[in-house]
């Protein structure tokens, strides 16, 4: 074998209880598990010693933003010193691919808080393949740092087709659409996914969204929509979302499945409720969450969806103009806009967390309200400004969750984690860094809201489940060889608000196809991740 980890307590994945093992790898693949008192103990070229060590499968993150940081840093230590050995990116209906050259200047300018503005990108892709084709070439032909399946992104997908107006698709551009969605299913996608508070996804009506879900059931792929809101009105949002996937016979994912803003403190029952009566009746469905209170979007998301009509040019157009932007202040902080979920913005819970322009950083780490006090001008004027000098690329957090929402989501049947971690900016969201150990860390030991078996379910067999992966999440012979070794009692997350790229502790090892991407806690020069694509079998017409 060419490698067997010897005396490790081995969390399998399926939820059951943990037990003293070693697990033998060879050609990448798990080719023995061997129970204490089992047998006779396998030898190999190396052995690890992990008593005192969990070994699970490795973390599969259901909800990336590393669409191009895949491709910018072969270390990419804030999801491998995780244990994250699979990334599901193209989330929330953005991201490039598919695109011509139009879409593709498009959405580079409005998710630059994202992902930056990709100025030190090659994009020579234009379609689904071809991006996956560069995921899996990576650094010199050597791949990239993890894993990664791709999502189709519906908004980029309208922009092709419709552009960014609010309106109707015609027959002959929904059509369009449905043939883009297929393309990209055949060529790897494992589904489809919607950022229905974002431009211009969200001008796409319930009608729109269940024809093209018809195409993702076709090939048993699964729909993942950040829906309409998470503010007022969620609930229905979450009953739009079950309601056109049950229509369609389509598989659902709820992203970042949360209850956030005053209006929903206390209301995660009632989701749950949702979700366990479509479940018993049938249904196909299943969530993430990150294990944090705040948000993360760009600034620019909050603005109301007819401010955004026309793409990036025609939105900074608007809020140069006075009287269009008098219009947008009275619907963010008056009326409560549809970028800001419904309810009335609140300056004093937007903090500045990255800017693209140097000459921005005061703004950093600070409220919008704080910073509009140490100008001495309202908030509406220092938001105004700071979105028309950095051409929208201003990152945000929102503080506005609930810690027994946050909870009590987490313990569901169908919940999986997701970091949604977004990279770029000088003060990013610490769950970028910090969500598998910080689920591990303080909601299994500190606090005791999931057993460590279950928790790691939560975040291997699930997921690998809902992509479909026939060989991956769970520690058995014959699966991928995408392991991860952790002590339960010191593993924890670094990184904080204050100080948000710091590394966890407590994970030494981590392996994607047997080999060691982490070692001693260190990052290896290791590139072993490459694109994971659906193999498509079209299961009805």
């Amino acid at each position: 074998m060419d490698l067997v980890i010897r005396d490790a307590r081995v969390i399998d994945g399926t939820g059951g209880a943990s037990y003293r093992a070693d697990v033998a790898v060879d050609a990448g693949r798990i080719a023995a598990v061997v129970r204490e008192g089992d047998g006779p103990r396998p030898s190999g070229v190396r052995a690890v010693d992990a008593d005192g060590l969990a070994l699970s499968p490795g973390f599969i993150d259901m909800h990336a933003h590393s669409d191009l940081a895949l491709l910018r840093d072969p270390a990419h230590e804030a999801k491998a010193a995780q244990g994250v050995t699979l990334e599901v990116i193209g989330q929330d209906g953005l991201s490039y691919a598919p695109v011509d050259d139009r879409v593709l200047a498009e959405v580079r300018t409005q998710i630059t808080g994202w992902n930056g503005d990709g100025s030190d990108i090659d994009f020579r892709w234009r379609s689904v393949g071809e991006y996956l084709d560069r995921l899996d070439h990576g650094f010199d032909g050597r791949g990239i740092a993890v894993n990664a399946a791709y999502l189709l992104p519906q908004g980029t997908v309208r922009m092709l087709a419709v552009g960014w107006d609010d309106r109707a698709a015609s027959p002959d551009e929904l059509r369009r659409m449905k043939r883009l969605v297929a393309e990209g299913l055949e060529q790897g996608a494992v589904g489809l996914s919607s950022g229905l508070t974002y431009p211009p996804g969200m001008y796409a009506s319930g009608a729109e969204l269940t024809e093209l879900c018809r195409v993702v059931a076709a090939y048993d792929g699964y729909y993942c929509p950040h829906h309409r809101s998470y503010g007022a009105g969620a609930l229905e949002a979450y009953e739009e979302m079950v309601a056109l996937t049950r229509d369609a016979g389509c598989a659902l994912h709820l992203a970042h499945a949360t209850m956030n803003f005053g209006v929903n403190q206390g209301r995660a029952p009632g989701l749950l409720a949702l979700l366990d009566q479509a479940l018993d009746d049938g249904a196909d469905i299943s969530l993430d969450t990150y294990p944090y209170l705040p948000g993360c979007t760009t600034l620019a998301a909050l603005l109301p969806s007819w401010a955004s009509e026309g793409g990036p040019a025609a939105i900074l157009a608007r809020l140069r103009d006075d009287e269009a932007a008098g219009r947008i202040r009275h619907a963010m902080e008056v009326e409560g806009a549809d970028g800001c979920h419904g309810v009335p913005v609140d300056w004093d819970t937007i903090e500045v967390s990255g800017v693209s322009g140097p000459g921005l950083a005061s703004h950093v780490g600070k409220t919008v309200s704080r910073s509009a006090a140490e100008r001495g001008e309202p908030p509406f004027a220092t938001a105004r400004r700071l979105l028309i000098d950095d051409r929208l690329g201003t990152t945000v957090l929102q503080h506005v969750g609930h810690e027994e929402n946050v909870r009590a989501i987490m313990k569901h049947r169908v919940h999986t984690g997701g970091s949604d971690g977004i990279l770029h900016g000088a003060k990013p969201h610490p769950r970028a860094y910090g969500t598998f150990p910080e689920y591990l860390g303080k909601y299994v030991r500190d606090l005791g809201v999931l057993s460590l078996e279950e928790c790691v379910a939560h975040l291997t067999s699930r997921p690998a489940a809902r992509l479909r992966l026939p060989d991956r999440g769970l520690v058995r012979e014959g699966y991928r060889a995408d392991l991860v070794l952790f002590d339960p009692r010191t593993v924890r997350a670094g990184s904080t608000f204050e100080a948000p790229r710091t590394l966890p502790t407590g994970i030494p090892h981590v392996l994607i196809d047997g080999r060691f991407v982490i070692e001693d806690g260190r990052r290896t020069d290791v590139l072993a991740g490459r694109s994971v694509r659906r193999q498509p079998v079209v299961r009805r017409g």
